[in-house]
């Protein structure tokens, strides 16, 4: 059992009266049977592992309350009170992220093999595309991530979040033509990320200045989170030669740099870097026509947890 599994679980044993065994056995079954989408949902709307499994918690202590004579469909009802505490969590995430040191980035995950291989999912995980939710409202980021990632019905989808069904779809147009005009411009392959992840490792290891202005877009975006507690770039590095001469100059330690390895992070290649045994950060990246246009250095050390094991994650 995972460790997300054994803290659920953990949870609901400490929850569940004596003689009720029966019925809770029903509830947390049907929990756990949708854990990994419920976990999904949340994090997709969140952008944050930690505030995801908070909000699980309270969606197991609420469903453990519930009627299950009166439930006809426990996925659907599960999703309505994972996307109702969602919301509740991103408005005040959202609080949050005015007093936050620097730029905020999602929270990575290493994530299991078959998330990639779901080519839809993986392109709603990805770090630029968590970035392009955050510029959508709480409501619309829910009735975006409802609609689009996991295919939920209108009715159900405003049930979720508390509208009638045409205020729903008037809100999914609306989100949707928000995304479309930010979102990566072009399917990119997990080779040519792998390709391109290997080009810039080899460039900053090397310190090649040239190698890196040579795979970075002149418009080149980059992000570093350390959230207050360790050094990097304070405000967004925009335009190549600025990053480029930033990372020639260590934006991250040189030992760091050396020991650059590939990841699975939130569905697609990524590049990780240790100093001795301890992660120092994750690096993502969004690539437009060949080159690399946003570069996502998380180094704050409070948002590695998930990144110590596979998280598997479901539509």
């Amino acid at each position: 059992m995972s460790e997300q599994r054994e803290r659920a679980a953990d949870t609901m044993d400490a929850d569940q009266p004596s003689g009720r065994g029966g019925r809770m056995d029903s509830a947390t079954a049907a929990f756990l049977a949708h854990r990994n989408l419920l976990f999904t949902i949340a994090y997709e709307m969140l952008g944050s592992a930690a505030d995801a499994e908070d909000v699980l918690q309270e969606t197991w202590l609420r469903w453990a309350s519930v009627d299950l004579d009166g439930v006809r469909d426990a996925r659907a009802y599960l999703v309505r009170i994972t996307t109702r505490e969602a919301l509740r969590r991103l408005r005040t995430l959202r609080r949050r992220k005015e007093s936050y040191v620097g730029p905020w980035l999602p929270e990575p995950l290493l994530t299991t093999p078959d998330v990639a291989e779901d080519i839809e999912l993986a392109d709603n995980l990805s770090m630029a595309m968590l970035l392009v939710l955050e510029t959508l409202t709480p409501t619309e980021r829910a009735v975006f991530v409802l609609r689009e990632v996991f295919e939920l019905g209108y009715e159900e989808i405003a049930e979720a979040v508390g509208k009638t069904d045409t205020a729903v779809r008037q809100i999914a147009h609306r989100a949707r033509a928000h995304v479309a005009a930010r979102r990566p411009r072009e399917a990119v392959s997990a080779a040519q990320t792998r390709a391109a992840l290997e080009a810039f490792r080899r460039a900053v290891q090397t310190g090649d200045v040239q190698r890196l202005l040579d795979i970075l877009a002149p418009d080149v975006v980059l992000l570093g989170d350390g959230g207050g507690v360790v050094p990097t770039a304070p405000t967004p590095v925009v335009g190549a030669e600025s990053v480029a001469n930033l990372l020639a100059a260590g934006h991250v330690p040189r030992s760091a740099w050396l020991s650059l390895q590939l990841a699975q992070v939130n569905g697609h290649p990524a590049l990780v870097t240790r100093r001795g045994d301890q992660l120092d950060a994750v690096i993502a990246v969004r690539i437009d026509g060949g080159l690399i246009t946003g570069l996502y250095v998380v180094r704050n050390p409070d948002k590695m947890s998930h990144m110590q094991q596979e998280t598997a994650l479901r539509r």
